[in-house]
Parts: structure tokens; sequence; C-alpha cells
């Protein structure tokens, strides 16, 4: 028996073939590059907001300060180096990012659930998400929950805008914004600027219909949707023993 927590990390990691380059955040995001790292993607240099760059950690680290991160990094850069000459210099293949809530076109909101000025829940803000999928090549968004409340019509806030809101107000950006979004439901995905969000792949035993149901938009669907194969036992094992032996993250 596998948990959620264990299962996003499964499919997102998956989702990492072929890429050499990930900034990926605390949480979910390095238990999916981390196995990745095992398994798809062994040339995969993971990056940290911390500054540190291509990270061999002993043990999976508790915050991207963590001094694990450090001993046997390949690299690691002052804040201007990290922001200025990685991610605005084009170096980043794959930007993981997680939200609140997420719109049709990728749009993410990590700030306030309801009024700005009178919130219903403060949450943490940007970061460095804004940055991240600004300079990213693409993104993908790893989500808890699939609900009318995360998936919306419209965000509460805009903490960090996607390329089709960047081209409306003029400004050109680098990368496709989000193009995957992994959740409890399937994955959703779009080829880049122009593009909705569009239900690509289900979990076993969820239907289009529950998908439907769970987004806040009428959401598009795929010609072919095919069902996600559940994590092996070999994925299993290696999270478990391998990325997480201590439940850092799984849960």
């Amino acid at each position: 028996m596998s948990t959620s927590s264990e299962v996003l990390s499964v499919i997102a990691s998956r989702e990492l073939a072929g890429r050499r380059t990930v900034f990926a955040g605390i949480g979910l995001p390095t238990l999916a590059a981390s196995l990745a790292h095992l398994t798809v993607a062994p040339d995969l240099e993971i990056v940290y907001e911390s500054g540190v760059c291509g990270a061999h950690p002993s043990h999976l680290p508790e915050t991207i300060a963590d001094a694990v991160l450090i001993t046997g990094a390949e690299a690691v850069l002052s804040m201007p180096a990290l922001f200025g000459y990685v991610l605005q210099g084009g170096h980043i293949d794959v930007g993981f990012l997680g939200a609140a809530q997420i719109d049709r076109w990728g749009n993410l909101n990590s700030s306030v659930i309801g009024d700005w000025h009178g919130p219903t829940v403060r949450l943490p803000g940007s970061g460095g998400a804004m940055e991240v999928m600004a300079n990213s090549r693409e993104v993908f968004v790893v989500m808890r929950r699939h609900d009318p409340w995360s998936f919306v019509d419209e965000l509460d806030f805009c903490t960090s805008p996607g390329p089709d809101r960047a081209l409306a107000d003029g400004v050109t950006p680098f990368g496709l914004g989000v193009t995957k979004v992994i959740t409890e439901l399937g994955i959703l995905a779009r080829g880049g600027p122009g593009e909705e969000l569009r239900l690509a792949a289900l979990r076993p035993g969820v239907t289009v219909e529950q998908a439907r149901e769970a987004t806040g938009w009428p959401l598009k669907v795929a010609d072919e949707v095919p069902v996600i194969e559940p994590p092996s036992e070999a994925e299993l094992r290696l999270l478990r023993e391998d990325v997480d032996p201590e439940r850092v993250y799984l849960r």
C-alpha cells in the first residue's frame, strides 16, 4: 500500500526523464528529484534556492539551508549569482513549484486566500517562485489537493504569473511556464503559451468526470487519456529506503 506522498513523488519523478537540471523546492519536489536521480535521470543536477548546485547529500535535507546539502556539492553560489547567472541565464530545464491555487493557464497563487486586505488565510508568498516561473524552460507543479478551491477559474491573488499573463502585459517570457501539474487524480498538461491545462492522464480508478468535477473551470480533456502506471515495488523501495528512510517528507 502506498501513500499519497509516495504516489505523487513517483509520478513526478518519472516526468523528469531526459531532463538535465531541475530547480527543486523542499518537500515533494526534493523527493521526486532525488528519486529521478536514482532511476530515470541519473545525470540530473539538482539546484536549490539556497545557492547549492549539484547537491549530493548523504541524507534528505530538511530545509533549503540544511548543511547536508553543502558537503559534496558541485558549487555553492551567492543569491545574486544563483538568480542572476543560473536562473536568468536560462540554465534550468525544469522548475518544480507548489501553490495553493492554480488556474487554467498555469498562473499560481501562494500569497493569500480571500481578499488581499482581509484574507481568510495568509500564505508564505513567492520566495523565488516568480523568478523560477519566469526563467525556467518549463515548470512542473505538484498539488496535494485537486479540488475546485485549489484549481480555480480565477485566482484570489496572482503570485507567479505564467507566460500568457506576462505576454498580455507586454513582457516576453523566456520559458513555457507550467507544462505539467501532478495531482492526486492524475496529470494536467499543456504545451506552452496559448494553451489551457488539459487532462492528460488519470490515476487508476479515477474517471474523467471526477477530474472535471474537482476542477473549478471547464476542464478540457486530451484525445487520449492513459491510466498512470502505479508505483512499482522497486520505486517504492528506493523512495522508502534510500531517498527518505527517516520519513522526513513521506507521510
